[in-house]
């Protein structure tokens, strides 16, 4: 009477057909979720939490528990406003006759919600054996009741109705009127004519008779809440939900049509219990609105305790819900009915049905909407474990859900709805920071792997340019206990791109009962998290440390996401050391190093890789056409002392874009030269670099025009956009120590033109054996005496010779060329990685 009263007729079933389109797009999501596994106690929150993981389950959780006080304490307002109409003492009375012996104020009013409030924690205390009987009690009489006031609209015949308005003007009286079945009343009750609500003296609008109506339609989740009680949840939640929708739909449509063609618009607007007036026996209609607002009542108690005991059962919020575990020997939540109890008696203090009301349905709707949301993620994840048996809805069912709840929440208050998004987002937050983690299963998790594999496929190889490369890093790692630091370093240097650490095991699984690498998975993850770093983690199992590099090589990564960058530690006599214990990451955090990475190797143990394999290991990397990285010293690199030093100077990082072992073939604009610059300029881009400068270093020697070299080389800078001071650095003295040996003049020949570059890099010039150990230490001393000493050395990396027996010669001048230089990284890149191009 209230809707069609205020709305009229076809604003009436307009409002029901959007509350009805909203509620039964849930309502099929409510059954693919109910349908799709074993439900426990909790009903929607259950639902919510095991598809879309704690943060969400717990935030709507609390939202649905308020949804539910509120809704009860709604109820409760409803039936205190009914017996008050039938038994109060009307308005300028001070004594009540006949039935109407009950005072009106406030304060009396909220005593009669606290007594009828009393007596729903009666039945929900006793169980829910008690509160099924009670309800299906409460049905009967509902539906007899209905079928009454049905038969009254065709038997009464027409009458006036005196109308006291008790709230405002106790001495006006209006008169209503019952017409029974009339064309003109039809006519006049076909259009919306909104007033002011006699209860609240508030002027109606559309929103707000939404907001009162909607509240009639929020029982759809009643037996879902009941998830923890039903024998068989996952056959009943369906059927019993869709048959009452479908039954109170038709009901609500034709009691509009049955008021619209008997009731005048006074009689409806004025007497929200005009009904008693009309019925064939008034007794009766008062009987059927007590039965139907103290179920509801008591459903939205009894499923507000559900949820409470639900949401303490799982810790999410620690002891804060602690009590709320506690169980009667039935194993009825008893605590959990008490405290919702008690957040229900607070809400009491509102007073008016009609205040609450906008709250309430936000509070619903915003639930729905996440309900919807569940079953569309759950949906959109394709996961093989989601087949419901309920196969009635579409991911299309559940956007149109989600869509038609926002909308309506927002129509309905704008207010309430950005106050509950606010305080949803808020729990979101809370409970992602402070709840433990879950062994539910994460629906983030499928969603995530459902679009990167669907972006891989689209990730096209064939596509590549050279204006979007980014570097790819494959690290090998024998023991993190003495690579912390480089792991970190290597963090810094991969722009963006894929970052592999990788790690060999040195055994054989036909002599093994079971993988040896699972158990160690945990423990590598665990470090990745730890030392935050954005990084994958790929084991192997091989008969050497050169076979595992190359099937990592050959196998990390996936689709066009796959390592193009080798880096390896520097292969020397230094003694490993823990640097582990010592990083940040656990010495400031009090945090324990992760178990199951094993001791260090003694300083006099045997090596594991023998310097031929670890030239080989380079070797092989080139030939697949993969850059190659050597970092040296990097253990000593004390990144946040060398970037948060005073700002006059900042820190450097200091760049040899020359072969210094082929002092002969000075090239500054070769592929590899490139590379090096690049890697050198992606470190000083990324965040915790950027104070630090760039120093070219150009060697010249005496008559080559080191001035002209040096604006061809600041023009290939400007050209590359990388921004780098430029140092002249006379090399005579060392260059003429490879010429003495060589006995060649300084002017001598050069391998000319790109086609001598290429046949070189395929041909794997013997260069190790072209320069003296002299020659090598004098270089290094050079590289060593360019002051002030960097934060980190960028060095041209030689390709190891063609004869593999002059490995051990190469990799021991490498080690004379870095010796004492502090963090060095030798580089070599094989593919262009530069552009000039827009």
């Amino acid at each position: 009477g209230f809707v069609v009263g205020h709305a009229g007729l076809y604003q009436a079933l307009a409002m029901f057909a959007v509350a009805y389109f909203i509620i039964g797009m849930t309502v099929l999501s409510v059954c693919a979720i109910a349908t799709n596994g074993a439900l426990d106690a909790g009903g929607a929150y259950y639902m919510i939490s095991r598809a879309l993981g704690p943060e969400f389950g717990g935030s709507i959780g609390i939202m649905f528990f308020l949804a539910n006080v509120c809704g009860s304490a709604l109820y409760v307002l409803g039936l205190v406003e009914a017996v008050v109409d039938s038994f109060g003492i009307p308005p300028g009375q001070k004594v009540g006759t006949g039935v109407h012996v009950l005072p009106q104020s406030y304060w009396y009013e909220l005593l009669y919600g606290t007594v009828l409030l009393a007596l729903c924690l009666v039945v929900c205390l006793v169980g829910a054996s008690i509160y099924a009987k009670a309800t299906f009690l409460i049905f009967l009489i509902v539906a007899g009741v209905l079928g009454t006031i049905l038969v009254s609209f065709f038997a009464t015949r027409p009458i006036g109705v005196p109308i006291r308005l008790p709230h405002f003007n106790g001495s006006e009286v209006e008169n209503g009127s019952f017409t029974g079945f009339s064309l003109a009343t039809l006519r006049d009750n076909l259009g919306g004519g909104y007033a002011v609500d006699y209860t609240t003296g508030q002027m109606m609008s559309f929103s707000s008779v939404f907001a009162v109506m909607f509240n009639g339609c929020t029982g759809i989740m009643a037996g879902s809440n009941m998830s923890g009680d039903l024998k068989r949840p996952s056959y009943s939640i369906p059927r019993g939900t869709i048959s009452a929708v479908l039954f109170t739909y038709l009901v609500y449509n034709l009691l509009a049509f049955l008021m619209c063609a008997t009731c005048n618009r006074t009689l409806l607007q004025k007497d929200y219990g005009f009904l008693r007036d009309i019925s064939i026996f008034p007794p009766l209609v008062t009987v059927g609105i007590y039965a139907a607002t103290l179920s509801a009542a008591m459903s939205n108690l009894i499923g507000a305790s559900r949820i409470l005991y639900a949401l303490a059962r799982d810790d999410l919020f620690g002891r804060a819900l602690a009590l709320a575990k506690k169980t009667s020997a039935s194993g009825n939540p008893v605590m959990a009915v008490i405290l919702s109890w008690l957040v229900v008696q607070l809400v009491l203090f509102s007073g008016k049905l009609n205040t609450i009301a906008g709250v309430v349905t936000t509070f619903f709707l915003l639930v729905y909407a996440t309900v919807n949301l569940a079953c569309l993620a759950l949906e959109w994840a394709s996961a093989p474990n989601f087949r419901p048996t309920f196969r009635y809805f579409t991911w299309h069912t559940c956007l149109l859900g989600i869509a038609g709840c926002c909308v309506m929440m927002f129509l309905i208050s704008p207010v309430s709805a950005s106050a509950s998004l606010g305080f949803l987002l808020l729990l979101l937050l809370a409970l992602h920071y402070l709840s433990p983690s879950s062994t539910w299963g994460y629906i983030s998790q499928a969603l995530i792997f459902h679009q990167v594999r669907k972006y891989l496929l689209m990730l096209d190889v064939r596509k590549d340019h050279v204006k979007f490369w980014r570097p790819q890093m494959l690290l090998m790692v024998q023991n993190p206990r003495s690579s912390a630091r480089l792991i970190d370093f290597v963090n810094d240097l991969k722009k963006s791109g894929l970052y592999v650490l990788g790690h060999v095991e040195l055994q054989d699984l036909d002599t093994l009962p079971s993988d040896p690498l699972q158990p160690q998975q945990d423990s590598w993850l665990s470090l990745v998290d730890k030392l935050n770093v954005k990084a994958f983690v790929s084991l192997t199992l091989a008969p050497s440390v050169r076979h595992g590099v190359r099937q990592l090589l050959f196998t990390s990564g996936l689709g066009g996401m796959r390592p193009n960058t080798l880096v390896l530690g520097f292969y020397d006599d230094a003694a490993p050391q823990d640097g582990l214990a010592r990083h940040p990451a656990f010495s400031s955090a009090r945090e324990e190093v992760p178990l199951g990475f094993p001791a260090l190797r003694a300083p006099a143990a045997p090596k594991l890789l023998s310097a031929r394999e670890y030239v080989g290991i380079v070797a092989d990397a080139l030939k697949m056409l993969r850059n190659v990285l050597l970092a040296r010293q990097l253990e000593s690199l004390d990144k946040a002392w060398e970037l948060r030093r005073a700002a006059s100077p900042p820190p450097t990082i200091h760049v040899w874009p020359v072969n210094l072992l082929r002092p002969d073939s000075a090239r500054y604009a070769d592929t590899c030269s490139l590379f090096l610059l690049q890697m050198a300029c992606v470190l000083n881009m990324a965040r915790a670099w950027r104070r630090a400068r760039l120093r070219l270093f150009l060697c010249v020697e005496a008559g080559t025009m080191p001035h002209a070299q040096e604006e061809k080389l600041r023009q290939l800078l400007k050209d590359l956009r990388i921004q780098a001071q430029i140092q002249l650095v006379p090399w005579d003295a060392v260059t003429r120590l490879h010429w003495q040996t060589h006995q060649g003049p300084p002017g001598g020949p050069a391998p000319a033109g790109e086609a001598a570059e290429e046949e070189e890099a395929v041909n794997f010039p013997a260069n190790a054996t072209q320069v003296s150990d002299e020659y090598v230490c004098a270089a290094n001393k050079l590289v060593l005496e360019q002051s002030p000493a960097p934060a980190v050395r960028f060095l041209y990396l030689p390709r190891p010779p063609a004869d593999t027996s002059l490995y051990p010669l190469y990799l021991h001048q490498l080690e004379l060329l870095t010796r004492g230089l502090g963090p060095t990284v030798l580089v070599h890149g094989v593919s262009a990685v530069t552009s000039t191009q827009l």
